[in-house]
């Protein structure tokens, strides 16, 4: 299973692409999609659909897996981060991905065992479960590579409890 895993944003779209085979993690690529400050928000969401499809299109992607929004006060944020997501969600949708939405306590309960988990304990079982060689400096891709591995988690354990 090949899963896309993505961190909405405005400024940064973190995403990591993984492969899950019996019981085994792989990263296969990772990083942020970037787009610059006093740019019309516009051009930016246009920029993050052009760069998600180029991702997307050099693997074949079984499932995508979108953090769920959380804001706690900044709504002037939540709405352009609210557009991204819904560029991101049309485009996985456009291109007939299925998609999962998880929100970061299931993501950490995946990842850590404890939904309430600091970053560095997210990055440092993100390292462990990918076997990496270092973090990735970004907490946008270490989000999108948790959300990642919370689907594989979440399908494994479904796929289970179907039988």
């Amino acid at each position: 299973m090949v899963v896309l895993g993505i961190d909405p944003g405005f400024g940064r779209v973190g995403y990591g692409v993984i492969s899950y085979v019996k019981n085994k993690y792989k990263a296969i690529e990772y990083g942020c999609i970037s787009t610059e400050p006093n740019t019309p928000i516009s051009k930016r969401l246009h920029k993050i659909e052009l760069d998600l499809r180029q991702i997307i299109s050099k693997y074949k992607i079984d499932a995508a897996s979108i953090e769920d929004l959380f804001f706690n006060n900044n709504s002037k944020t939540a709405i352009k981060v609210a557009e991204a997501r819904g560029v991101i969600l049309n485009t996985l949708e456009d291109l007939n991905i299925p998609i999962f939405e998880y929100t970061p306590l299931q993501a950490k309960l995946a990842i850590v065992g404890y939904g309430r988990a600091e970053k560095i304990q997210v990055k440092n079982m993100v390292k462990e479960f990918l076997n990496l060689d270092k973090m990735p400096k970004l907490d946008d891709t270490t989000d999108a590579l948790a959300i990642a591995i919370c689907h594989t988690n979440s399908y494994r354990i479904n796929s289970l409890i179907e039988k």
